[in-house]
């Protein structure tokens, strides 16, 4: 081996790996043009926007594409990220608009498709008890893409994802106030078409 070569080679594997990296250096990286350092962050919160995507389409196949388009999107606008919120807000915030880009392009989903979509934490008590809690579950899913898609959106960041008023304000771009408002028209109408569930 060269000496070229060997310093070459020491000198990558002095390198932190970009898993190893915190976040800050992980995003300015990124914004250098770095991609795998775009892309440790995109594996740190895959699995997160995922959830959010699913949640939010309510179809795993158009989650998935909506996801990808927005790590495109997010990967295309890295340059724009000037850290004044988190990089995870920012990213939310991406894939957000991708979701309602989609859902405003989309026709409505049939019923079938939304109760395949439902996380179904079930209760194995019974069989009877099972079913209840199947249809219950299939119910809230038609229940949750039935509202608004703003609405959606907000709910399912701050019950399904457990996010704070101000970080929801910060992803969709509307004010504190109105986030607390679609919040609050989401869980009465939910609450109504859930009543029967009671």
């Amino acid at each position: 081996m060269t000496a070229s070569r060997r310093m070459r080679r020491e000198a990558v594997d002095a390198a932190p790996r970009a898993a190893e990296l915190d976040e800050t250096t992980l995003v300015v990286r990124a914004q250098e043009g770095d991609v795998r350092a775009f892309e440790a962050l995109a594996r740190r919160h895959q699995a997160a926007l995922y959830r959010l995507a699913v949640r939010v389409m309510g179809d795993p196949g158009e989650a998935e594409d909506a996801l990808q388009e927005a790590l495109l999107d997010a990967w295309r606008r890295i340059g724009g990220f000037r850290g004044d919120s988190a990089f995870s807000t920012w990213m939310y915030r991406v894939v957000t608009n991708r979701c309602l880009g989609m859902l405003r392009r989309r026709r409505p989903l049939p019923v079938e498709r939304v109760e395949e979509a439902v996380d179904e934490a079930v209760a194995r008590d019974s069989p009877e008890r099972s079913a209840e809690v199947d249809a219950g579950m299939a119910a809230l899913g038609r229940a949750v893409q039935g509202l608004r898609d703003e609405l959606r959106v907000c709910w399912v960041l701050r019950e399904l994802e457990g996010l704070g008023y101000v970080e929801i304000a910060q992803i969709t771009g509307a004010s504190e106030d109105a986030v607390r408002g679609r919040i609050h028209r989401a869980r009465l109408q939910l609450a109504e078409v859930m009543r029967p569930w009671r």
